[in-house]
């Protein structure tokens, strides 16, 4: 029975969030200024990757393969997607990146809903 289950979860290759702020909290634009304000101090494991844009960011791991794309969604909530070719830097990936938004913004978040998908690659 095990080995049924576990053949299912292997596929998956991409995590989506869905980070739902607490009433009156902006916190797409406090997330993009956190992550500026650490890498301005020399400090920090996640770097912007991509060209700058009001209304996306991609952002990688010093150390894992793979990158986390934020865009705002609605209701100041923000979207991101979590990718990588190695499903163990994925797992270490989603949990360094919970671990920064409950260290800068724990306070400030009422929900973080983890969706499971298939990736475009693995729909083939």
């Amino acid at each position: 029975m095990l080995a049924k289950s576990t053949a299912h979860i292997v596929g998956f290759t991409m995590k989506l969030l869905q980070i739902v702020p607490r009433e009156g909290t902006r916190l797409y634009g406090a997330m993009i200024r956190k992550q500026a304000e650490i890498h301005r101090n020399g400090r920090g494991t996640f770097s912007r990757a991509a060209a700058r844009k009001r209304d996306t960011a991609r952002w990688t791991h010093v150390r894992y393969k793979g990158s986390i794309n934020l865009e705002p969604g609605p209701s100041q909530e923000v979207e991101a997607v979590i990718r990588s070719s190695d499903r163990s830097d994925e797992a270490r990936l989603l949990s360094s990146f919970l671990s920064w938004l409950d260290r800068h913004f724990g306070e400030h978040l009422s929900s973080v809903k983890i969706e499971y998908r298939k990736s475009d690659r693995d729909r083939r």
